[in-house]
């Protein structure tokens, strides 16, 4: 099986574990704006309708995700939990990589986004967070009299 190779793979998650160890995030822009320990991986599409968000937020109960609309910021707020294990029955860990405990993900939207009609539905692990556009407003051409 042939691996495409990416040099720039390692330094990123070099940057995110040294964030990591000083207790900084910085979002994909490398914006020094704190977010939380771990951030879902997104998708944003724009359709001719719709814009589109897919988060990746497995084991994360949907009902237990918030989602808020706030002057032109989405807000995308929610917890994954450390699964319990009982010592000594032989189901502890000896290695852990995905990330646990609370994480918040903001987006700010265009000006042609409907904020009063957003929806959000869970499904397999991936929430989709559906905004609406605006109904186009055509612009009212005005005569000049002389």
């Amino acid at each position: 099986m042939l691996t495409r190779y990416d040099p720039w793979t390692a330094m990123r998650q070099l940057r995110e574990e040294m964030n990591r160890a000083f207790g900084q995030v910085t979002g994909d822009d490398g914006s020094n704006v704190v977010t939380s320990a771990w951030m879902p991986a997104v998708d944003i599409k724009e359709e001719s309708d719709r814009f589109l968000i897919l988060a990746d937020v497995p084991g994360v109960d949907p009902t237990d995700i918030e989602v808020t609309m706030e002057n032109g910021v989405l807000t995308i707020k929610g917890e994954r939990s450390v699964e319990k294990t009982e010592e000594g029955n032989g189901n502890g860990y000896r290695r852990v990589e995905r990330m646990y405990g609370a994480f918040h993900r903001r987006f700010s939207l265009p000006d042609t986004a409907d904020a009063e009609h957003i929806g959000a539905t869970g499904k397999d692990g991936v929430l989709e967070v559906v905004i609406p556009k605006k109904a186009e407003v055509k612009p009212k051409r005005i005569e000049v009299k002389h």
